[in-house]
């Protein structure tokens, strides 16, 4: 039973995009490695810019600052 965990910034992705997430990546295990469709697990979770790292600060003040 595969398990992928999505991690995206919280920025406003639609139900209809994080739709398409699950079933691309569900698609793409199937058509790759032949798993089963019905047992594929996708999870995708959201992270406030805030709680996400990049260089030692978070994206907020990198984009603050223009990065």
């Amino acid at each position: 039973m595969p398990y992928v965990n999505i991690k995206i910034t919280r920025e406003g992705a639609t139900p209809e995009q994080k739709a398409e997430l699950i079933a691309g990546v569900t698609d793409l295990l199937r058509d790759v490695l032949g798993k089963n469709p019905q047992t594929t697990v996708v999870v995708i979770d959201e992270v406030d810019t805030d709680n996400w790292g990049i260089g030692g600060e978070s994206v907020t003040r990198r984009r603050l600052r223009g990065s």
